[in-house]
């Protein structure tokens, strides 16, 4: 393999955004679990909420810092390597970045602070109120972001002038029907990792034995919405099939495994894609099932990759595997959520502590999920940069070396890296120091400080086994 400066600049942007989206997936279903805890606080008065409203904020402040800061590099990328990317597709992709700016981050800007500092200066019901906006734009800034992407994935509402993208139609570019099945997909994959990270923490108080009420209460909670959330997103995973199905076509064969058309499809389930024989080894593969995929139909026409000229054919291993570990994730997460759920409601005690084990050990895979999908998205869109319309090869800047995007690279990796180590070990500390009483978020006046790096890990806490 030649390293090339376009090359290179895909797997810069491949790492720093793979980097990035792991902050967002998280601190947007954080952001809404917070909502529910301080809700809850202030209709039952129970302290319970409180002590773990105020131990997912500082957990919440940390990772979305990280976001904040990773997220920026991306801008600074788009100027340095995929500055004609940025050129020709300004007038649609500028406003949509700015939107987000006018929405999602000044309202996460402006009540941030008020989560922080607010908590006894101002009323209950606002600081309720800040922390839905600071969800809402958290939301937000998911919702730009999509509509960003999905226009990039079938554009739509835009017309070419002296080789410049310009908008045609808002209303198209924003409402695209492809936004309304990419956008709630990510939404309830954020709410699924803040799910299964609220309910692996609870699971691991319990295998220690420590915050009894704490831990109980995020098992219960984390498990039941997941339960709900998982069969909502293989739903929302499906209707995302039917738009790469119709829009995408060589990316939903390379997905599939299909090298040449087939009436009625098979459906592969595993095999290793061999690009230059243009087959499948070791194929295990179920006879109808793809065409009823596909189509909802036994016996519809689908086409392979072999209908496509090679250079409109993207990479096949990569979106290949990746889908398939992303279903495999989410059916692990339903069998851990509905038999987690099982277990709390019928309050069997045989099998418990294998449970605990299992859904301690599950907070990766929403994560390794969202990854892999994102990677089945972006690597199947190739070798389009604006899907039909711009080559990524056209989308690079033409002037970039070799030489500087290696160097830009190495940095990358070990800067992210270094922050990456210390703000996991940074959430290390504070999820093993635990909920404390109610106190000041970043202070250490409250009865029993915060852990930092470095200092004594409290085991327990007088509150923690008090409702």
């Amino acid at each position: 393999m030649m390293w090339t400066a376009l090359l290179l600049s895909r797997v810069q942007f491949a790492f720093t955004v793979s980097f990035h989206i792991i902050f967002p997936s998280f601190t947007i279903g954080l952001a809404a679990w917070l909502v529910v805890l301080e809700a809850f606080h202030l209709s039952t008065g129970k302290p319970v909420y409180r002590r773990l409203f105020e131990f997912w904020l500082r957990i919440f402040g940390v990772t979305f810092g990280l976001g904040v800061v990773s997220g920026i590099v991306l801008a600074f990328e788009f100027g340095m390597n995929w500055s004609r990317l940025s050129e020709v597709t300004g007038p649609i992709q500028g406003p949509l970045l700015v939107y987000e700016s006018f929405t999602a981050f000044a309202l996460e800007a402006s009540f941030f602070g008020v989560l922080i500092f607010g908590r006894n200066r101002v009323p209950p019901l606002v600081y309720l109120f800040s922390t839905m906006m600071v969800a809402l734009g958290t939301t937000f800034s998911a919702f730009w972001i999509m509509v960003n992407n999905s226009w990039m994935q079938a554009p739509v509402g835009y017309a070419i002038e002296n080789g410049i993208f310009v908008p045609t139609d808002w209303k198209a570019i924003i409402f695209s029907p492809v936004v309304w099945v990419r956008f709630p997909h990510m939404l309830v994959a954020a709410y699924l990792t803040g799910a299964f990270c609220v309910a692996a923490t609870g699971a691991w108080y319990r295998l220690r034995g420590t915050y009894a009420v704490e831990g109980g209460l995020m098992l219960r909670m984390g498990l039941f919405l997941a339960a709900v959330l998982v069969p909502t997103q293989l739903f929302l995973g499906h209707l995302n099939g039917d738009y790469v199905h119709e829009k995408q076509p060589a990316k939903f064969a390379a997905i599939e495994g299909r090298w040449h058309d087939e009436q009625p499809a098979s459906e592969v389930l595993i095999a290793i894609p061999d690009e230059a024989k243009e087959e499948n080894h070791f194929e295990l593969k179920i006879p109808y099932l793809g065409s009823l995929i596909a189509s909802m139909r036994l016996d519809s026409k689908e086409v392979g990759l072999t209908s496509f000229s090679k250079e409109d054919r993207p990479p096949v291993a990569i979106p290949f595997f990746a889908f398939r570990l992303m279903v495999g994730c989410g059916l692990l997460m339903m069998a851990v959520a509905w038999l987690g759920s099982f277990q709390l409601v019928v309050d069997r005690r045989k099998g418990e502590r294998l449970l605990l084990w299992a859904t301690f050990l599950s907070f990766p895979l929403p994560f390794v999920a969202t990854l892999t999908g994102w990677f089945t998205a972006e690597v199947g869109r190739q070798p389009w940069s604006v899907y039909g319309a711009l080559r990524t090869a056209d989308a690079v800047t033409p002037t970039l070396t070799v030489e500087a995007v290696m160097v830009s690279l190495a940095m990358f990796v070990t800067v992210y890296l270094i922050i990456f180590s210390f703000g996991t070990l940074y959430v290390y500390r504070l999820l093993r120091a635990g909920p404390v009483e109610p106190g000041p978020i970043f202070g250490t006046n409250s009865k029993r400080p915060l852990a930092v790096i470095g200092a004594p890990i409290p085991e327990t806490t007088e509150g923690g086994n008090r409702a």
